[in-house]
């Protein structure tokens, strides 16, 4: 497992998720896992991310003071996947809010970013895993003819573990 203190590491995963809109955040509820559909609110990536949500939501009561989540993000047009596991808080501190505020929020908090309702879920990301494959026809023709010809799957692209803390 590669070490994330590795600037180009940690860039590799943001140019990897940065793109995709939607991420699949799963938690624990009363001992069984569910993921629901979020957006992450930031510009950068430094080992941490950031969910706009309601106070009121179920799932601030599955993360409570902390808990442990995973995160994952897909891309099938450009076969790249990211998997990552962290430590969700839930964070209501005002200049949090402003800092990943963007006016698209407000379809989900009609009184803008001091609506009372706003929390945020804030992710610190332990470990992290990608697939990154070539996504190209070409690349998916000469795999099938490899398969054929030796009996054995071409492993196209790369896959990494990484520990973040």
């Amino acid at each position: 497992m590669t070490q994330i203190a590795d600037a180009d590491a940690r860039q590799k995963l943001w140019d990897m998720i940065q793109g995709i809109k939607v991420a699949m955040l799963t938690s624990q509820d009363g001992g069984h896992l569910r993921s629901r559909p979020m957006v992450a609110a930031q510009k950068d990536f430094q080992g941490e991310l950031f969910f706009f949500t309601r106070a009121s939501a179920h799932k601030v009561d599955e993360v409570g003071g902390q808990a442990q989540v995973g995160v994952s993000y897909a891309d099938a047009d450009h076969q790249n996947y990211v998997s990552l596991s962290g430590s969700a808080a839930v964070v209501r501190d005002p200049a949090v809010v402003h800092a990943h505020w963007s006016e698209a929020m407000r379809t989900w908090f009609p009184k803008g970013k001091d609506d009372p309702e706003i929390a945020i879920l804030k992710v610190s990301i332990e470990q992290a895993e990608y697939w990154d494959a070539p996504s190209s026809t070409m690349v998916y023709i000469y795999g099938y003819a490899k398969a054929l010809a030796t009996g054995r799957a071409p492993h196209p692209g790369a896959n990494e573990k990484l520990k973040i803390a």
